[in-house]
Parts: structure tokens; sequence; C-alpha cells
């Protein structure tokens, strides 16, 4: 399967109704995510990058066009399993532990208990946030959520990671390790990896470069330049 795209979108339009008015947040985006790829989706907020996510994530359908994923099935059988999601804002169930939200997907995906929470230890180890593994999301910091929420997104073994402003509530020192330690995970499990920011330091950590304006996606193979 791995001479098939992951994800393939042709003329992707999305738009919403706001009143009466119609919004077209994402305007006729063709693009390919191919296996192993490390993609930076760049651009301002509001530009459309949550939406182009969202809609390749299979959270969303497109108003026109098509988003296709031929290597991964349809989608109804994305989450869990072939797509890891790794949200901006709040996502983490509140009744759940860190540790439990981690093991979540592998529980969706029917292994036991006891292997879904060994694996999500170990990852709650690699983004440093093991100690944390017994409280609840009210008692996290918005960076400690973000990085659980990173190893949740990992759990399961996605085929494609899609991360949205990861290290958006982290410092500088935090936002690096963060990155490092997604970028080498991805590394190690062959893992596609698509990180929408407007940091340009997370954007030149990747090889190759999409960016958002108005809507408008531009298929490029620099991640950034100042």
């Amino acid at each position: 399967m791995r001479d098939l795209p992951l994800v393939r979108g042709a003329r992707v339009t999305k738009s919403f109704t706001i009143g009466d008015q119609r919004v077209l947040a994402i305007r006729d985006a063709t693009f390919t995510i191919e296996f192993g790829a490390r993609i930076a989706l760049v651009g301002p907020s509001g530009s459309g990058k949550s939406t182009l996510v969202h809609l390749i994530a299979g959270l969303d359908q497109p108003s026109g066009g098509s988003i296709i994923w031929p290597a991964l099935g349809t989608e109804v059988t994305l989450r869990p399993g072939p797509i890891g999601l790794a949200f901006q804002g709040p996502s983490l169930l509140p009744p759940l532990t860190v540790l439990e939200n981690a093991a979540l997907p592998m529980i969706l995906a029917g292994h036991t208990d006891a292997e879904s929470n060994a694996a999500a230890r170990e990852l709650l180890d690699i983004f440093d946030v093991s100690a944390l593994a017994d409280r609840l999301p009210e008692e996290l910091s918005g960076g400690q959520s973000q990085r659980v929420g990173l190893a949740r997104a990992f759990a399961g073994g996605p085929e494609l990671i899609l991360a949205d402003e990861p290290t958006g509530q982290l410092d500088h020192d935090g936002a690096a390790r963060v990155l490092d330690a997604m970028l080498t995970l991805a590394d190690l499990r062959r893992t596609a990896v698509v990180v929408a920011t407007h940091d340009p330091e997370v954007a030149a950590r990747l090889d190759t470069g999409w960016s958002m304006r108005d809507g408008t996606l531009t298929v490029g193979s620099i991640a950034w330049s100042s």
C-alpha cells in the first residue's frame, strides 16, 4: 500500500453560512500527502489551516471537490487507527485521567487495558508528562494538555499525525523539546506528519511547506523562508 498516497485532495472547497453571509473558508485546494511526509502548514490565524486539517482528518465534509485516502481506507476507518489528531484547543475528556485519555485510541481499537495503558505510559514519558498520569485534565496547564494530546495522537500507531498548533501554549524551549519528541517518534514509526503552525521556527523543522492565506492553499517544497 505504500505506493499509494495517504491522502489526496482535488479542488477542495469549504464554505460556511454565518447569518445571511456565505464564507468561503477553503478555495479550490489540491494536495497530496505521501507516506513519511513532513509538512508544515503555515499561515495567519483565520487563514483556513484548522478547517483544512479537519477536512483531511475526515471530521468535516468538503462543500466541493473531493478528498480520498487511497492507502488508509474510507472516512469511517480513519479514527482510531490510521490518522492521529492533536487539536489546537482543549480536547481531553474531562472525566478521564491523563493516562486514560492517552490510552483511549487503543481501547477503542480493541486492545486490552493492559496493552493500552502500557503503550500510553510509554508515550506520556516520551512527551515528558508521565508524572501527570493520574491527574484529570482540569488539573493541567495548557502546555501540559497539549503534550498529553500529542501522546494520545500517537497511540495506536497511526500512519498520519495531524497536529494543529501543537506548541502554541509552550515557551520556546518547551516547544523545541516537544517538536524533537514528535519528529523523533515519527521517524521511528515512519509516520507522516502535518503540522499547522504560525511559528517560523516550528515550520523550519519540517521538509515541505504549504501556506494558506484567505483560504487559498499554496503547496511548495520549503517549509519557511524569512
